[in-house]
């Protein structure tokens, strides 16, 4: 099994509860400081009908490749009761303090020393910038996709997916497509090399020339990203990748 996966290719797998299939993947929601995984939201029962809930991804003990599931160790009842979430709107501190206190789970916040208060999630669609918490880190996966990378010396393509670290849930690289509008030549951004999102003009940002990000080693989607792939990367931006 790979060890870093395509967010793309998980999306749309079924939950595979203790004791039956419930829902499916449909995005996540990522620390843009951290660049980890803090949720993972499941729509439950119809795809078009049911709603939806966040699971955090330590409940996640393996996927199924073959059967295009993810395996985790909670029960069917136990996530459908959980507290459902309003796409339209920002999930709330109030929501949060619920949604732990329903599982019985320690808080991420509470065991991280750097975090000074709960973050809000923005929600699904484009978030209010104007109401939107000053300290908010958690970033939704399906609003930064099609955001424009924005180097040092102008646009170079835009985001088009995640690579996760499915152990780990980490967000390991941002896939760019080096050209905006039509198909064009496909290559990885560490998060290392983000200096900050840009929400209100809809890019990311990083310190790296337009022609460095074009001339990077190229990103197969079909092939596995090896130790090699990410060495050789790493040294094109300069850096020394962390075995």
């Amino acid at each position: 099994m790979r060890e870093l996966r395509n967010l793309n290719d998980l999306t749309g797998y079924s939950f595979q509860a203790i004791d039956v299939d419930i829902g499916r993947l449909e995005e996540v929601y990522f620390d843009d400081q951290r660049w980890q995984v803090r949720y993972l939201v499941v729509r439950t029962g119809n795809w078009l009908l049911g709603r939806q809930v966040l699971l955090v991804p330590s409940v996640v003990k393996g996927l199924d490749d073959e059967k295009h599931a993810i395996r985790v160790d909670l029960t069917r009842e136990k996530i459908e009761n959980a507290p459902p979430i309003d796409s339209k709107q920002p999930v709330s501190r109030q929501y949060q303090q619920q949604y732990y206190s329903y599982f019985g789970w320690e808080p991420y916040w509470t065991t991280d020393p750097l975090f000074q208060a709960i973050p809000s999630i923005p929600p699904f669609v484009q978030p209010d910038l104007s109401t939107e918490q000053e300290n908010s880190h958690l970033r939704s996966s399906d609003e930064v996709t099609g955001y424009r990378l924005e180097a040092a010396d102008g646009s170079v393509g835009h985001v088009e997916d995640l690579i996760l670290d499915h152990q780990s849930w980490a967000v390991r690289y941002l896939v760019i497509d080096t050209r905006n509008w039509l198909p064009g030549r496909h290559v990885l951004i560490s998060p290392d090399w983000v200096k900050q999102f840009d929400w209100t003009r809809q890019q990311v940002e990083v310190g790296l020339s337009q022609e460095l990000i074009k001339s990077a080693p190229e990103y197969d989607a079909a092939r596995q990203i090896d130790r090699d792939y990410q060495r050789a990367l790493y040294k094109h931006y300069g850096e020394t990748f962390p075995d």
